[in-house]
């Protein structure tokens, strides 16, 4: 059979095409690369740069006559478009090929749900009173992590969002598929006056509260889908927030956008979080018990009258300022048991602390839980709950000055161990793992970063272990381990009995030793300020100093006014060394050292304005209610 012969009419000459305008060849190339079934069906062709050569091009265009059957629009030169009629359709190879469909990508899609979603202005200040907005942040492959978009819908300067975006996402690694939660705390844009497109500032920080899922996708480059869902808030209740992103995480994997806008419906059915108020808030499909604090310096304590004399469980029962209790906090400090109260004087005492976890969960809930220790104490340092080199203030809280007094950051990058080297206190989070006597190597010595235990340069401990604690700290995450080592053999021996398996993971030993723990140096921390609120009575004015600034006032002398007596370092020392302290230090020269660099932190300076201002607005109310 003879093979056809296909013959194109107008076949090219030998002339060429004057090259002199870039953008009117730009576009000839973009017309073939159009019909080319080698073309990209997700990106259009871009003007090429100065001095961009484009060597196949005069090979299969060389005719002018060409140029005059096609109207071409020139970017650069848009006076040389011409009209011009096609004598005959051409035939070409392109033209025969099957069309290759063009695909939405998964970010526009879900950036056009967000964006189809409405909310009412009277639902949208209900649900601000908890939130700003809940975003959506995608992995792109040539940007990196971004954010698809925000509902309620909330204005993001550009800093912010890109802040947001890489603080959602684990700096490495974790599982080959899964989810976890953490949080960070960014610093935003001052807005002085509120608006449907952003709210006021309470304070200066952002606090996102993060669910990272992980999983295959073979129809992605990349290999895996990665998104997070961000609850963005004023409020720093953590342990309330990752309860609640326990819940909506999964269902918003699952169903998507609409378990989204569910979710903010819920929201704005909820009271206001009045200070120190206990509520009972539905969120699909769950009640919870939430206790919110009269304020962010009161330590919220668990108590058999808070939850209607119920058992507690961290998972329903939730201590909103309180750091999250699942998975168990006293995991986290495994390996650095025995430092647990130096760690704690240096967090009352403002010495900087370097976090180094394996996820970002552990850095976060570690930062919490020290947070939480040193309630009533204001807050007088920055603490990052997980930092990354992608955060604005990088340079200003990670260079090769001292560190500044306070401040806790939570790493997962092992680049901090080396720009943080200079700093007088690392605590590795984690398990230890002893050492291999063959190969006289740990497995941890394989995971990037210092390996897990407290690492200090100055610190020199003040007070005495509690031994007995110490030794229910020891014993329960032993039990864990011969835990994991049951679970292991039930998986291995009785697999088709599953509820072996799930009573294992019923224990709740580690969670009442965590429990255990954190009421312990909540106790220290009230204890070391017993002698300084002893020394401020005897500031306040006494009822007859009170009658002679009342005599001389009435009597038209000057206006004397009530205040508090001014706080002497000497006069506070002679009071402690008679009365003494019910911390039990190692030594009386050790006590005495202790407040004495206590009384130079910023701390200090906070928590006296702090009872300053209480007792001058107790002695203006009597005088108020005298006149």
């Amino acid at each position: 059979m003879p093979r056809p012969n296909l013959r194109l009419e107008d076949r090219y000459d030998e002339e060429e095409i004057d090259m002199g305008d870039i953008g009117t060849a730009s576009s000839v190339f973009s017309s073939i690369l159009s019909s080319s079934p080698y073309a990209s069906s997700s990106s259009s062709p871009q003007t090429p740069k100065k001095g961009f050569a484009l060597p196949a091009l005069k090979k299969h265009i060389s005719r002018k006559s060409s140029l005059d059957q096609l109207q071409i629009p020139s970017p650069s030169s848009p006076d040389l478009t011409k009209a011009h009629k096609l004598s005959r359709p051409q035939l070409t190879r392109s033209a025969t090929l099957p069309k290759v469909p063009q695909f939405q990508s998964r970010s526009d899609k879900f950036k056009a749900e967000l964006e189809a979603l409405e909310v009412d202005s009277s639902l949208l200040m209900n649900i601000r009173r908890w939130i700003l907005g809940i975003a959506i942040v995608n992995f792109d492959i040539d940007e990196g992590p971004v954010v698809v978009g925000v509902f309620p819908p909330l204005v993001l300067f550009p800093k912010e969002s890109e802040n947001i975006a890489f603080s959602s996402f684990p700096d490495s690694l974790q599982f080959d598929q899964g989810s976890q939660i953490h949080s960070f705390c960014i610093r935003g844009e001052r807005i002085p006056v509120s608006s449907e497109k952003r709210p006021a500032n309470i304070d200066e920080f952002i606090y996102g509260f993060s669910y990272f899922a992980q999983k295959r996708d073979t129809t992605l480059k990349r290999g895996y889908e990665q998104r997070s869902v961000v609850i963005l808030t004023s409020h720093p209740y953590p342990a309330f927030f990752s309860a609640i992103l326990s819940i909506f995480g999964p269902m918003f994997q699952e169903h998507g956008t609409p378990m989204l806008e569910a979710a903010c419906h819920n929201i704005a059915t909820w009271p206001d979080p009045t200070p120190g108020t206990l509520l009972e808030l539905g969120f699909l499909g769950t009640v919870l018990h939430v206790e919110i604090p009269h304020s962010g310096n009161d330590a919220q304590q668990i108590s058999a009258t808070v939850f209607k004399n119920e058992n507690f469980d961290p998972k329903l029962h939730i201590l909103a300022s309180a750091p999250p209790f699942n998975p168990p906090p006293l995991l986290l400090f495994e390996a650095s048991l025995s430092h647990l109260w130096s760690i704690w004087e240096c967090v009352v005492l403002c010495e900087p602390i370097l976090l180094f976890g394996s996820s970002p969960t552990q850095t976060s809930q570690a930062a919490w839980w020290f947070r939480d220790l040193l309630r009533p104490i204001p807050l007088a340092g920055d603490i990052r709950p997980y930092f990354t080199i992608h955060d604005k203030d990088h340079s200003l809280l990670v260079n090769k000055l001292p560190p500044k007094p306070g401040i806790i950051l939570g790493v997962t990058n092992p680049y901090f161990n080396r720009s943080c080297s200079h700093w007088p206190h690392i605590l590795s989070l984690g398990r230890y793992t002893p050492p291999n006597t063959a190969t006289k190597t740990t497995s941890a010595a394989a995971t990037p970063g210092p390996p897990p235990g407290w690492t200090t340069k100055l610190h020199k401990r003040y007070i005495s272990k509690d031994r007995a604690l110490l030794k229910q700290l020891e014993d329960a995450c032993r039990g864990s381990e011969q835990q994991s080592g049951c679970i292991d053999q039930c998986i291995n021996r009785v697999t088709h009995s599953f509820f072996l398996f799930d009573n294992a993971l019923d224990s709740t030993t580690e969670i009442d030793a965590s429990l255990a723990l954190r009421l312990h140096f909540c106790s220290r921390t009230n204890e070391l300020l017993i002698p300084l609120t002893r020394y401020l009575h005897t500031l306040i004015p006494t009822p007859t100093e009170v009658a002679q600034i009342e005599k001389k006032t009435g009597e038209g002398g000057p206006d004397l006014s009530l205040r508090l007596k001014s706080f002497n370092s000497v006069n506070f020392f002679a009071s402690l060394k008679a009365h003494g302290s019910t911390l039990p230090f190692r030594s009386s020269s050790k006590r005495w050292e202790f407040y004495e660099r206590w009384l130079k932190t910023p701390a200090f300076g906070l928590w006296l304005a702090q009872q300053e201002s209480i007792v001058q607005n107790v002695l203006n109310d009597n005088v108020a209610r005298k006149s």
